[in-house]
């Protein structure tokens, strides 16, 4: 078993319709496990029928208040319910890593059925400020989330996003089921504090 390092541990957060075993989730956890980062992916609950407040609930419970040494990854939906976690932490807390894979807070188009979910989405103002490390990825073309959605999140908070040329909504069924570039933004990241900035 390898050592974990630097106190750091990650979760991985799944979207709308996903569980823990699906699309890169699995292998991104064994690989940080790998590398000395504890890992978990937590469950979120009825997955194809998502409740926000459960969903917050499930994530607050893994997650709970980070510190430096916490990693968060999340994808899709995943995103939303995480950031809706980190606006309801009082203050003083800190997350030392977090990365958004095809995030929005806005309503989807194509899934008209989370619009109750998304509603005003969340206020991410502040936010960064509090992330030393914050990478967000999105596709080139992604047929759930456009890519202007990511785009306006990445702006909101004072950061861009990194595009995967035909990673599609990051699922299997794309073609994805490694992300080294979520990898790699964990494993090249400092304890240092720093601005939140896009990975190259």
């Amino acid at each position: 078993m390898t050592t974990p390092t630097s106190g750091r541990r990650a979760s991985i957060v799944h979207g709308y319709g996903a569980t823990p075993a699906d699309h890169w989730f699995g292998r991104l956890a064994e690989r940080l496990r790998q590398a000395g980062v504890p890992t978990t992916i937590p469950a979120l609950p009825t997955p194809e029928s998502p409740d926000p407040a459960e969903w917050t609930d499930a994530v607050r419970a893994d997650v709970g208040t980070p510190d430096e040494g916490s990693v968060i990854v999340a994808h899709s939906l995943g995103c939303l319910t995480v950031l809706r976690h980190l606006r309801s932490l009082p203050s003083p807390w800190r997350l030392g890593t977090l990365v958004l894979v095809a995030g929005f807070v806005d309503p989807l188009p194509a899934l008209p059925e989370l619009d109750a979910y998304i509603a005003d989405g969340c206020d991410v103002e502040g936010l960064a400020a509090r992330i030393d490390r914050l990478t967000i990825l999105r596709s080139d073309a992604d047929p759930y989330v456009p890519t202007g959605h990511t785009d306006r999140l990445a702006q909101l908070l004072g950061t861009t996003a990194e595009a995967v040329p035909g990673a599609g909504h990051f699922l299997a069924s794309d073609g994805i089921t490694d992300l080294p570039q979520a990898f790699e933004a964990i494993t090249t990241a400092t304890t240092t504090p720093t601005a939140p900035t896009a990975t190259a």
